[in-house]
């Protein structure tokens, strides 16, 4: 099948801070059952690149504890230690510096400052605080922001190394609110483009894909889902097919019926 693929369509892979990824689902850790749910759902998922909060999963800090990297060791995957739950620079900023501790100096981190503890939006002048610092110190950031596309090319021009703008808040599964913001955002980037927050459904994920995002992250649409396993396959295919979708080239839309063969030429 894929050699009937015309070249031109043909994808390239994704690149994160100069390291390719054949998947472009990534997935969260926490919200599951428990590390066996984890581990079965990031399977399923094919995921490459799982994220973790270093605030509330242990992946070495309780040497007590259950450790995630027991179920999601590093050789197989790549770990993306998040500042969920920081709500300053400063707090953010601490959390990374802890994470490359844990991780034995690993400098890819997703970088979330959150403003608002209802609506988890983003506080975008603490964001842009954290990153110039981290990028200073040789971090390597994946960056949570809102929709601005402004704000998208500030913090793609400090040197984070992908821009994650939200769909729709934390959790909500509201699905892409405001696609031509996004658009804007794809249009004039140099980095990968990743929707991160808001799907809640297979759709949603495919439709970011056919935009032309890069990659989806999610957790809670996965790991709230009546069978979380299932829902990581399903979200999985969303993904791959809106990417086709995008590199394949939708049809336009019209306002009225076009027939699928030509009239010219028919008898009578």
């Amino acid at each position: 099948m894929a050699d009937d693929i015309a070249p031109a369509s043909i994808d390239r892979p994704l690149t994160i801070a100069g390291r390719t990824y054949r998947s472009r689902l990534l997935t969260g850790t926490g919200k599951f059952r428990d590390l066996d749910e984890t581990r079965r759902a990031t399977e399923s998922a094919g995921a490459e690149i799982v994220t973790v909060a270093i605030r509330r999963m242990n992946i070495g800090q309780d040497p007590g504890e259950p450790n995630l990297l027991d179920v999601l060791p590093t050789d197989r995957y790549t770990i993306l230690p998040n500042t969920a739950g920081c709500y300053t620079a400063d707090e953010a900023v601490r959390t990374c510096r802890l994470a490359r501790e844990l991780l034995d100096g690993h400098s890819l981190v997703k970088l979330e400052v959150l403003g608002d503890q209802r609506t988890l939006f983003p506080d975008v002048v603490q964001t842009l605080a954290a990153a110039e610092t981290l990028v200073k110190e040789g971090f390597q950031v994946m960056v949570y922001t809102s929709d601005d596309p402004i704000l998208a090319k500030r913090l793609e021009s400090i040197g984070c190394v992908a821009v994650m703008p939200l769909a729709a808040p934390i959790g909500s599964g509201l699905g892409i609110q405001n696609r031509y913001n996004l658009l804007e955002i794809i249009e004039n980037a140099s980095v990968p483009i990743i929707v991160d927050a808001g799907v809640g459904t297979a759709s949603d994920a495919a439709i970011a894909m056919e935009l032309g995002c890069d990659g989806v992250l999610m957790n809670t649409a996965i790991a709230g889902a009546r069978d979380p396993v299932r829902m990581a396959r399903a979200m999985r295919l969303a993904v791959e097919a809106g990417r086709d979708a995008f590199l394949a080239g939708r049809i336009p839309r019209k306002r009225y019926a076009s027939a699928s063969s030509p009239v010219d030429g028919l008898v009578g």
